[in-house]
């Protein structure tokens, strides 16, 4: 068989598979199946999805592309013109395949026995490059098929405008970009609807080669292409012969650098991305872009992200934290109380693009700040306030060892109240009381709240032996705040997409009660104390008003300390540590260090603030004025007072006994009495 012979055997088994076995493939678009009107009319080139916060703030992108839709209108007339004269010039003339354009590729690529020139339209490269992405790199007649009836389907679904349109948004045009816009940014500086000729000329000629024809890195190729281009524009007469000539001549005025789209870097991106995928799932690549409707706040998120990140700094030059290399990190997270919804969630000092967040994963012991679920516990099992617990030094046999609990200092307060007790986080009293109420209850109670590690019921659990996350105790903290309800946090209200088709919204939600309403309201009172005059007060000192309630965290050995504080409105916790367990500083204490990063969280991030008639007793509680220390009703000579709300019948009835009236009071008291003693036995 001679070369002639070959040839014409080529051609007819090339016709062979166009009549034949092309029509399955071509009526179903492969095995993949074509993609329906709808989806044709809808589809719009990835800008990346967008998520936003609760008041409709952008957070950020899932994904950032650089690429920036426009609307065909804002395209000047010479832009389009470059792409049609370089790319389709029958564009407005065929039905989305060019068959005069095949016929004489078909013969060009026939005489050179290699594929040397193509036949695509304007039409099949958006068909490409929108829908067939997955058959990119796939030279084959199969892949032609497809995008011949896809084309087809295209033509009749949209008008050529849009075509065009699309076409200009999806096009690769060099250095990462994709349509006209983002090159135009990225080459000139400029918008596209900025351009003059011969830059219309230079970005339609990138499109048959971005790499080969950059203007950057081949810029006399690019000027060659240029002429090419613009040649074109004149035969077919969208430009005169002057007007190519003067473009012709234009300098290539390049931007110094090239553009990129403002990336977000708020650390709860990621979280947001697990929970979209998780709820889209297979359909998310279906599905492309997005609009998330997060529980977030735009202004918390920032304002925690710049607490962490400033704290973590400001403690490491105090305390000279910064120890082999490794960094002291930080977490923040905020819950509302009322519905579960997560305000703010930091993950680390700084981003981590797929990180470890440490919020939603570092399982950490809480030290201190798990003492509130043991002063509930007992709250529950019939103490009140004012009731009394012994806080002196303690043992504790669990049969193989003894254990010591020390308190913080040294100090020992003797007989002391629960409310005192907590605010001075008094590590002797508590193990006492756990051990009093049980530490199966304590232990029961922060399950229900929400903790959901290894909650062992031994005699350190009262002082925090045991490990949560960030998220897990803020949840927990939740109850208090509100009254006594569990609730299950959430990070997504609803996904729709770009047009606004709901396609998921969280479902309601309902709320458990973990603990009474009149047990919520005391607890809570009892960590306004903590925040007023207890271990909390540097939020008080750093400027924080209104109702605040709180515990500071410090484990033993200073390896994590934090402050969970709460409001009405939110509940947030702090905390501090190395991803690798060590002290962090000789005497690390979660007040002195941890409260001032929720203090600045909470001023420089939060507008809900509470009024000061929040948190009011329930219905049915009595009011009395106790003493301080005893926990008896004050008498008129008792030098420490608190007005204390109790369950009704759990009251206290004993005037305190420890307090009487000055010496030289009861000596004129007792001149009064013998007065009067004699003046009836004189009958006067």
């Amino acid at each position: 068989m001679n070369r002639g012979q070959r040839m014409f055997a080529v051609v007819v088994i090339g016709l062979l598979f166009l009549s034949g076995g092309a029509t399955l493939w071509m009526g179903t678009c492969g095995l993949a199946g074509c993609p329906s009107v709808e989806q044709l009319r809808g589809f719009r080139p990835s800008e990346g999805s967008r998520v936003l916060d609760r008041n409709g703030a952008p957070l950020g992108r899932l994904a950032y592309m650089r690429r920036i839709n426009v609307p065909i209108e804002r395209v000047p007339r010479h832009v389009r013109a470059a792409f049609i004269a370089a790319e389709d010039r029958r564009f407005y003339y065929h039905g989305g395949i060019d068959w005069r354009s095949v016929g004489r590729a078909m013969a060009h690529n026939v005489r050179a026995l290699a594929v040397r020139e193509g036949s695509s339209t304007i039409t099949m490269q958006v068909v490409r490059t929108a829908f067939l992405p997955h058959l990119s790199r796939e030279r084959s007649l199969r892949r032609k098929l497809i995008e011949i009836e896809l084309a087809r389907r295209l033509e009749r679904a949209l008008p050529k405008q849009r075509i065009l349109e699309l076409y200009l948004n999806v096009i690769y045009l060099g250095n990462g970009t994709y349509g006209v816009e983002a090159a135009s940014r990225d080459l000139f500086g400029k918008g596209v609807g900025s351009l003059t000729v011969g830059e219309a000329a230079l970005l339609a000629g990138l499109a048959r080669g971005p790499s080969i024809y950059s203007p950057r890195r081949h810029p006399d190729r690019a000027r060659g292409r240029r002429g090419v281009v613009l040649a074109l524009m004149g035969r077919e007469g969208y430009l005169s012969a002057d007007r190519v000539e003067r473009a012709g001549r234009e300098p290539l005025d390049l931007a110094a650098s090239g553009w990129r789209p403002r990336r977000d870097l708020s650390q709860a991106l990621d979280p947001v991305r697990a929970v979209v995928d998780s709820i889209l799932g297979d359909d998310a690549e279906i599905v492309g872009d997005v609009v998330v409707h997060t529980t977030l706040d735009a202004a918390a998120q920032r304002a925690g992200e710049r607490a962490v990140s400033d704290r973590a700094a400001a403690i490491e030059r105090g305390t000279s934290a910064l120890r082999a290399g490794r960094e002291l990190q930080g977490a923040l997270v905020a819950v509302d109380p009322r519905n579960g919804e997560i305000r703010a969630l930091v993950g680390g000092r700084h981003v981590v693009q797929r990180g470890f967040n440490r919020a939603l994963g570092a399982r950490r012991q809480p030290g201190s700040a798990f003492k509130p679920f043991v002063y509930a516990a007992a709250l529950s099992d019939g103490y009140t306030p004012a009731s009394l617990v012994d806080d002196s030094p303690v043992e504790v046999s669990d049969g193989s060892r003894v254990w010591r609990p020390v308190n913080f200092g040294g100090e020992y307060a003797g007989s002391i109240t629960l409310r005192r007790a907590l605010m001075r986080s008094a590590n002797a009293a508590t193990v006492r009381l756990s051990r009093a109420v049980g530490e199966r209850q304590v232990a029961a109670l922060a399950r229900r709240a929400g903790m959901r590690g290894a909650l062992d019921p031994v005699p350190s659990l009262a002082l925090g032996a045991v490990e949560v996350t960030p998220l897990e105790l803020v949840v927990a903290y939740a109850p208090f705040a509100n009254g006594g309800y569990r609730v299950e946090p959430s990070l997504v209200r609803r996904i729709e997409l770009p047009d606004g088709t709901e396609l998921w919204k969280a479902p309601e939600r309902t709320r458990d009660r973990v603990l009474g309403e009149a047990e919520a309201f005391q607890i809570t009172s009892m960590l306004r104390s903590v925040v007023d005059g207890g271990t909390g007060h540097f939020v008080r000192e750093l400027g924080v008003r209104g109702p605040v309630a709180g515990k500071t965290g410090t484990t033993n050995n200073g390896a994590d300390i934090w402050f969970v504080g709460y409001t009405p409105a939110v509940v947030a916790a702090v905390w501090f540590g190395y991803d690798v367990p060590r002290p962090i500083a000789a005497n690390a204490s979660g007040g002195r260090l941890a409260a001032p990063a929720w203090a600045a969280f909470y001023r420089n991030g939060w507008t809900e603030m509470a009024p000061a008639s929040a948190w009011q007793p329930p219905v049915g509680m009595v009011s009395r004025t106790i003493d301080a220390h005893t926990g008896d009703i004050a008498n008129e000579w008792c030098p420490t007072t608190q007005r204390e709300y109790f369950k009704r019948g759990t009251e206290p009835v004993r005037i305190c006994a420890r307090h009487d009236a000055p010496l030289i009071e009861r000596l004129e008291k007792f001149g009064r009495e013998v007065g009067e003693a004699l003046k009836d036995l004189l009958g006067l």
